[in-house]
């Protein structure tokens, strides 16, 4: 499992011209599916009067991202597929590239158009801030009092961030870790409390 992967800071974007037709690339970070449909939608409305929208993202998954992309109207692959394969090449995840173009009257043919498509997201790549984040999973850890000693003993072994801590009847500490780390932190409170600690995924 992966504790983190690349994505970007801000919005980018970039301009490109190709036989009189315009190309404007533009990037955007995002959190799911969802908002990347919320935001092409938003895009196709600023750019109501384009000839082509097209589109690809990444969202992380594990094993493996999640992606897809549209060549709104352009010719079979000659679009979406080389936005995406930008975005793959840049390895970035959670991710929307957008392409808008604007026809200029001369037919590019689908070799021209996924060159014009490739250059205009790899232009506005060049200028994006990329920045790694951390993967975590937040859980519960409740556990007798006479145990605390061992919870706090897997909690910092395992480099688990506590969140929130409380003592009552019982201790229940919320703790987040990277994935990588969840098993063997599990076996560890095993371990160091003889059982007596229960660790719940939060939802």
């Amino acid at each position: 499992m992966k504790d983190a992967f690349r994505t970007l800071a801000a919005p980018a974007s970039a301009k490109l011209v190709r036989q009189r037709s315009r190309f404007i690339a533009l990037l955007e970070p995002i959190e799911g599916a969802d908002d990347a449909h919320v935001r092409l939608g938003e895009i196709r409305r600023t750019y109501h009067d384009a000839s082509h929208c097209c589109s690809a993202f990444r969202l992380v998954g594990d094993p493996f991202p999640s992606q897809g992309s549209d060549d709104d109207g352009e010719p079979t692959g000659s679009a979406g597929v080389p936005i995406l394969l930008q975005l793959e090449g840049a390895r970035l995840e959670n991710v929307l590239a957008i392409v808008v173009r604007y026809f200029g009257g001369v037919k590019l043919g689908v070799g021209g158009l996924a060159r014009a498509y490739s250059s205009a997201v790899a232009e506005a790549l060049a200028k994006a801030s990329i920045v790694e984040h951390a993967l975590t999973i937040e859980f519960a850890v409740r556990f007798p009092l006479e145990a605390n000693a061992g919870v706090m003993s897997a909690i910092h072994h395992h480099e688990a961030k506590i969140l929130d801590i409380r003592y009552d009847t019982e201790g229940q500490a919320i703790v987040a870790l990277a994935p990588s780390r969840v098993e063997a932190f599990r076996r560890s409170l095993t371990e160091g409390t003889g059982a007596r600690a229960r660790l719940e995924e939060k939802p």
